[in-house]
């Protein structure tokens, strides 16, 4: 197999995705969510190709049959078990004309448009996930058939199964930061740099315990910890667990998103109750182990540690 230019993969996806919002006359900010949720279907069903495989693998065999799939088999192997509807290759192989198909959604009503169908998959994923739940972008009937179907093939590139699901991962932060960097001065919002976020984790060498970001914004830190925890040898999700405020709800669901791309599961709260400059969310006052942030915003740390934090974080 030929080595792949991950850069290059990058960025020809990213032109080709930005020269359809240019198409669409969308602005990023209606277009960030929807294409960000198209590349998390991309992941999961990426995952679950991967997770159902390994199922297979000496099946249990029943009356001369071998026992099919079931959901829980996934979730014993913490992935998300993707429903036939809500599987990319589903939704980019369905014929053209969708009203023809008379392909009904959860409720029971015929769907007339690819987005209705992609807005089904996004709630049959959700009903996989109580994380999930609320979080991903239903707005797909803002786009016409023809674009839509456009991007699902985009992101269909066959290079993606090649790469693997942690590169899939770096291309959605990839994503992520570009449209950060439109949208920033629509909300004043900024994420802080990926090699930032490296150098905190790095400095406090989370092992195990309650992890708190009070300013959460995209999960980076969540992210980060988690790659460094499972590099040592454990798995991030039985060794740390995390909390995340964001007061921006759009940002938690960034937040949440990319976290379940990592495959990471974190309780988030957002809005006006997760403002961190007057509300302790999770009533974690005393009780954390790390606190990460790119402000001084660090509290349960040992001296020495929050002022290289402080450091880092200026």
């Amino acid at each position: 197999m030929a080595t792949i230019n991950i850069r290059k993969l990058e960025a020809d996806l990213w032109e080709s995705a930005d020269l359809l919002r240019q198409g669409s006359k969308l602005t990023s900010n209606q277009y960030c969510m929807p294409v960000l949720g198209l590349i998390f279907l991309r992941y999961a069903f990426g995952r679950f190709k991967l997770v159902e495989a390994e199922i297979q693998k000496n099946r249990p065999v029943r009356n001369g049959r071998v026992l099919p799939v079931e959901p829980s088999d996934f979730t014993e192997k913490s992935a998300l078990y993707l429903p036939p509807e809500a599987r990319y290759d589903y939704l980019v192989n369905l014929p053209t004309d969708i009203a023809s198909a008379q392909l009904k959604n959860q409720s029971g009503h015929v769907m007339t448009s690819l987005g209705e169908v992609v807005n089904n998959a996004m709630e049959l994923v959700e009903a996989q996930s109580e994380q999930l739940k609320g979080v991903l972008p239903k707005d797909y009937t803002m786009f016409t058939n023809d674009i839509l179907s456009e991007l699902l093939r985009i992101f269909n590139n066959s290079a993606l199964d090649e790469v693997g699901g942690d590169i899939l991962g770096r291309i959605y932060e990839y994503f992520l930061n570009k449209f950060a960097k439109n949208i920033a001065s629509d909300d004043g919002v900024f994420f802080t740099p990926k090699s930032l976020v490296k150098m905190i984790v790095n400095v406090l060498e989370p092992k195990r315990g309650i992890l708190l970001d009070p300013a959460c914004g995209s999960g980076g830190m969540f992210v980060q910890t988690g790659d460094f925890v499972n590099q040592a040898g454990m798995s991030a999700n039985s060794a740390m667990t995390f909390y995340g405020q964001e007061k921006v709800e759009y940002n938690a669901q960034l937040c949440l998103m990319n976290m379940a791309v990592h495959g990471l599961n974190g309780i988030i709260k957002s809005g006006n109750e997760a403002n961190t400059f007057y509300h302790d969310a999770h009533n974690l006052e005393g009780c954390c182990d790390y606190v990460m942030a790119n402000e001084a915003v660090i509290c349960g740390l040992t001296p020495e540690k929050a002022r290289n934090i402080k450091e880092f974080a200026a």
